[in-house]
Formats: C-alpha cells, sequence, structure tokens
C-alpha cells in the first residue's frame, strides 16, 4: 500500500527541488563572479605615467585614445594598454600638450570616452548582498507551510501526521495494496515452503483458520488467541513461518523489528506502537510481526532507567494495545524471540501472547527436507545424497543449511565444476563448522606429529568406548583455530544422555592429551579447548543433572542474566564447604577418565601409532578408512 507522506518538512519531490535550485543559484553566483573578475582583470590596463604616453605616441605607437573617468589609456600597435592618471582640474589633451606632443598629432587619434568601472562593481555587489536575503525568504516561506501542514510541531511525537512518531512497519500484500498500488509484493510464502517444523504448522493452523474464517469462531464465541509467541534458536525460521501464515491466509503480513520502537526521544516509542497498531486495525484482517521483541519486551524493573525508561513505555503501550483488540478485530500479533525467559510476565499472560510456539533445531528428517528445499534449481551431481548430507549436519538450523548449500555451490564453481557433488557439500560443512583451511607451512616436523597423535588419541578412544558417536574424519589440516580436528557425528539425535555417555565423552575429550603424554612422555597446550569442555561438563554432571553420588539429587546454582550487562550469570545459593565438595568432585571425574583414556591407549597403542603415521602421510582419514584401521 503507497502511504502518504505527512512528515515534517517538504515532501521528497520538492525538497529535491530546493536542492537542485541552492546549488544552480550557487554555481551561478560562482560562475558569474568569476567570469567578472576575469573580465574585470583582462581590461585593466598596464599602469603607466603621462609621459611615457607622450613619448608613445610621438614615436607613432599609439592608435586610440580611451578617456575612463580620471584615466587616460592609450591602445599601441601590439595590442599593450597603457593607462596613466591625469591631472586634477586639467583635461587629458591639454596634460599631453604640456608635455610636448602636438594636437595636430592629438587629432589623428580616435579617442573614445567610456563610464567610470565602478558602476559594474556597485551592481555586483549589490547583486550579492541581497542574494543570501532572497535564500533566507525562501527558508522561512518554506517553514511557516511546514507548520501549516503539521501544526504539532518537529519534535512532538504525539500525532500520526509527525513520521518521527510513525512507526516503520512494512505491509505487504492486503486488498487495499490491490487497489492503489498493483506492483507491491503480496506475501506468496506458505506452509509448503517451510520445511520441518511439523509440530509448529499444526498450532498455527488454528490461528490461519481465524484469519479465513472468522465468523465460525465467533458464532461460538470462541476467543482465538491475539498474539502468538515463536521462541527458538537463531536461524530457525522464525520470520518465514510468520510469512507463511500470511501467505496461507492471504491476508496482509505487517513487518517491524522491536528496535525500530525505542527513540532518543521520549515518547516516541509509544507513538510508535499506537500508530502500528492503528495501521494493522486499517488492514484487517492482517498479520502484525515484530521481530526481536526481547528488545522493547524486557523484564520491568531492571534498567538502569527504572520506571521513566523509554523501553519500559514503549512495552506499556504495546500491553494496552494487546488489550485493546476487540474479539471481532481480524489481527493476530505474532512476535518472535530467542530469549522467551527474560520477557515481561505480564505480555505473556492470557490475552496477550497465548499461544507459545517452540521452534527448535531440526532433526534429520526435518534437516534433509529443508536441504532438498534449497538444492531447488542447482544442478546436483548423482553422488549428492541429501540424506547422507542430513545425517552429518547435527545441529544445523534452517540458516545454516541454506548457507551450507550456497556454500556447496560457491566451491564447484571455483573448482569450475557443473554441477555441485558431496565432495563439495562436504568440504562447505567442514569449513563452517571447523573454520576455512590454512593453507601453506604452518607447523614443523615435530609439531606435525605431535597434532597427529593427539587427533589420534581423540579418534582411538572414541572409537573404543561405548555410547560413543562412530569418528566420520580425522584430519590434522589446520582449519580456523584449530590445528587439527577429530569429527564424530551421531548417528541418530540423542534427547536423552546417561551418566556413562557423558563419562565416555570425557574420555574422548581427554584421549588426545592422553595420547601426547604416552607417547612423547610431555603434554602441550593443544589440549586446552579440550580441558575447558571437559571442565564444563563435569560441572554440568555435578551442579545440574545430579550425577554424583557425594553430592547427591540437587542442582547448585541458578542461571539467570545481568540485566546491566546482558550476560549470563549463576546465582550461588550453596555454602562454601559445598562449593569445595563441588570443586573436589569435579577434579574426581576428570582425573577418572583421563586414566581410563591413557590406560585405553596404552592397551591399543598399535592402532594409536598406525592411525598416527597414516595422518602424517595422507593428513585426513575418512571413516571408511579409519574403520578399517580400527578393525
Amino acid at each position: 500500500m503507497e502511504e502518504r507522506n505527512n512528515s515534517v518538512g517538504a515532501s521528497p519531490k520538492s525538497r529535491t527541488f530546493t536542492y537542485v535550485w541552492i546549488i544552480l543559484v550557487a554555481l551561478g553566483l560562482i560562475t558569474g563572479g568569476l567570469a567578472l573578475l576575469s573580465s574585470y582583470a583582462s581590461d585593466r590596463p598596464q599602469p603607466a605615467l603621462l609621459p611615457d604616453i607622450a613619448r608613445a605616441i610621438e614615436a607613432g605607437q599609439v592608435e586610440s585614445l580611451v578617456v575612463r573617468g580620471d584615466m587616460l589609456i592609450a591602445e599601441k600597435n601590439n595590442g599593450v594598454r597603457l593607462g596613466a592618471r591625469k591631472e586634477a582640474n586639467v583635461s587629458a589633451f591639454e596634460s599631453l600638450e604640456v608635455l610636448g606632443v602636438p594636437q595636430q598629432t592629438l587629432r589623428t587619434l580616435s579617442i573614445e570616452v567610456e563610464p567610470t568601472e565602478s558602476s559594474t562593481w556597485v551592481y555586483f555587489g549589490t547583486a550579492l548582498t541581497f542574494l543570501p536575503l532572497l535564500l533566507i525568504g525562501f527558508f522561512i516561506f518554506m517553514a511557516i507551510r511546514t507548520m501549516r501542514r503539521n501544526p504539532g510541531g518537529m519534535m512532538m511525537p504525539g500525532g500520526f501526521q509527525n513520521r518521527i512518531g510513525q512507526s516503520n512497519a512494512r505491509v505487504i500484500g492486503g486488498a487495499a495494496a490491490k487497489e492503489e498500488d498493483t506492483a507491491l509484493e503480496r506475501p506468496k510464502v506458505t506452509f509448503a515452503d517451510v520445511a520441518g517444523s511439523e509440530q509448529a504448522k499444526l498450532e498455527l493452523w488454528e490461528v490461519v483458520e481465524f484469519l479465513k474464517e472468522a465468523e465460525k469462531f465467533i458464532k461460538l464465541g470462541a476467543r482465538v488467541p491475539k498474539g502468538v509467541l515463536m521462541a527458538g534458536p537463531p536461524g530457525t525460521g522464525k520470520t518465514l513461518m510468520a510469512k507463511a501464515v500470511a501467505g496461507e491466509a492471504g491476508v496482509p503480513f505487517i513487518h517491524i523489528s522491536g528496535s525500530e520502537f525505542v527513540e532518543m526521544f521520549v515518547g516516541v516509542g509509544a507513538s510508535r506502537v499506537r500508530d502500528l497498531f492503528k495501521k494493522a486495525k486499517e488492514h484487517s484482517p492482517a498479520v502484525v510481526f515484530i521481530d526481536e521483541i526481547d528488545a522493547v519486551g524486557r523484564r520491568r524493573g531492571v534498567g538502569l532507567g527504572g520506571g521513566n525508561d523509554e523501553r519500559e513505555q514503549t512495552l506499556n503501550q504495546i500491553l494496552v494495545e494487546m488489550d485493546g483488540f476487540d474479539t471481532d478485530t481480524n489481527v493476530i500479533v505474532v512476535a518472535a524471540t530467542n530469549r522467551p525467559d527474560i520477557l515481561d510476565p505480564a505480555l505473556t499472560r492470557p490475552g496477550r501472547f497465548d499461544r507459545k510456539v517452540l521452534i527448535d533445531l531440526p532433526d534429520v528428517e526435518a534437516r534433509e527436507a529443508i536441504l532438498q528445499v534449497h538444492s531447488r534449481g542447482k544442478p546436483l551431481a548423482e553422488d549428492a545424497n541429501l540424506a547422507d548430507l542430513a545425517k552429518l549436519t547435527p545441529g544445523f538450523a534452517g540458516a545454516d543449511l541454506e548457507n551450507l548449500v550456497n556454500e556447496a555451490a560457491i566451491l564447484a564453481a571455483r573448482r569450475g565444476l557443473s554441477q555441485i557433488g558431496m565432495p563439495e557439500f562436504q568440504d562447505s560443512m567442514e569449513r563452517i563448522v571447523a573454520g576455512p583451511e590454512r593453507k601453506g607451512k604452518l607447523l614443523s616436523e615435530q609439531e606435525r606429529q605431535v597434532v597427529a597423535y593427539h587427533e589420534a588419541g581423540h579418534a582411538v578412544v572414541m572409537h573404543h568406548t561405548p555410547d560413543s558417536d562412530p569418528v566420520h574424519k580425522v584430519s590434522i589440516i589446520s582449519r580456523g583455530m584449530a590445528l587439527g580436528y577429530t569429527m564424530p557425528l551421531p548417528e541418530y539425535q540423542r534427547l536423552l544422555r546417561t551418566r556413562e555417555a557423558f563419562e565416555n565423552e570425557l574420555m574422548g575429550l581427554l584421549g588426545g592429551r592422553a595420547a601426547e603424554e604416552l607417547i612423547f612422555q610431555r603434554v602441550t597446550t593443544g589440549a586446552g579447548n579440550d580441558l575447558e569442555r571437559a571442565t564444563r561438563l563435569a560441572r554440568a554432571m555435578v551442579t545440574r543433572f545430579g550425577f554424583s553420588d557425594k553430592l547427591g539429587l540437587r542442582v547448585y546454582g541458578e542461571e539467570q542474566g545481568n540485566p546491566f550487562l546482558g550476560a549470563m550469570g549463576e546465582s550461588r545459593n550453596y555454602s562454601e564447604e559445598r562449593a569445595q565438595a563441588i570443586d573436589q568432585e569435579i577434579q574426581e571425574i576428570l582425573d577418572r577418565a583421563y586414566t581410563q583414556a591413557k590406560a585405553l591407549l596404552t592397551e591399543q597403542r598399535q592402532k594409536l601409532e598406525k592411525l598416527a603415521q597414516a595422518l602424517l602421510e595422507e593428513e585426513t582419514i575418512n571413516r571408511p578408512q579409519f574403520e578399517v584401521m580400527m578393525a
């Protein structure tokens, strides 16, 4: 829909005309001034004395004389002009006669009388004086016209005719749009274009039915949720799902971000909220989508500004507007956030955002469907198996999978291929997970041996421990910040983990450090990231999951966000004695896992050395080769 621009100041066309007019006037002044100065400079004769002009006349070098005020100018044969001041109360001719020039000689010359040169410069100075006044008068006229159009003033955000108080919501589709602007895009995304998230589609289908057939619900006195809160990790398709709701219902889609409400001027956010909901009611039935609502919907009372915080005023206005929806108003407010835990309770209570839809990371089947959507229209090779690729990408969101397909297409183009094969998909997946490959000689021969045995230690321990994920690839090629990497990939999605599974994972993480000590009798800094992950996992076993017999079935510490720093912290709810017991239990778990990993590698030392030598020769070992070595 084409929106009328009632903003402060003139319209874009009039502003453009004003700027062009000012630029042309300035260029005209500069050009005219330079031309006038040039002509004045070229018209100025060379300074001379009357005796010089008299001698030139006697020598026959002067063609004509020009009298300009009190100056006598002599034009010579060679084009040089000499100018001299005449004596006071004496004419120029009398002065020349006194100097010895005969009158007969003067009569043979062409004599002209011109006005004084000061008149031109007087006109130019007058123009320069009055032109700024004309410009000032023009701007005063424009300001008066603006004030007549917008009596509220420039900085008053109370009215909807002021652009500073208008919302920047983008409206896509709708009946009004078809009447006013036939070229405006209509929402074309439907549930068929959103792969995965089948449970979310089922929950949102009721909203689609309400937008299509509201009378069916109103007759029975049913109240359809006014707001739908979609929560999930970044990149899982919350915005796409909201567009699909509008596309399925065939209604306008009004999109705005939560950060667009907050301004430096007090009251602007609340004014934009009122404008947004007014626009939504005008386009009813419609879907209003507020992306990243946690920008304004955080829990009240924890900000730096207290109750006078502009963000809290904006949130209060959102709460009031959602309460003002009538049951027959076919407007659904859909909001998306990555942090539903920090939202204000008044925002998520029944009557506002009644329905909460979780859009989680896709499972194997959903990842395969997403890959099929993003690979449409792309030439795939025969060996490109999307089902196998879906198994290789656990934890990938929809945006990650889209990026994976795009990176594979770019890599195939760089390699000069006409189709995208499985090697391109695998290399792109490793690039996303571990970082770009670092080419060039980065490690010495001794360091390569340490890295090879380190990665071989991870792989051997993971292969010989139950409940561990299969090893997909082992490499000593540096990627990102890692000098080498071991890539285990789960065959299926695990929702429940046992204590034994955690202990085996700890053994796999510490296998690299154990291999270094076993082979070289010394350790390096290469296990820094492994130790960090192992410590975090052991702490979770003790304080979160109750996997410690000594500390019992209790959760130690409460996670909470810092409202001032925006970071997650832990509220300590246990004594100092318990803290020491937690530290001691974590240390015992790590020591036990390290001892077991070292014992396993001692038992399987032949396989460890065989794998390490293969890595030094080939640098990368894939799963088929690895399983043959471990057989």
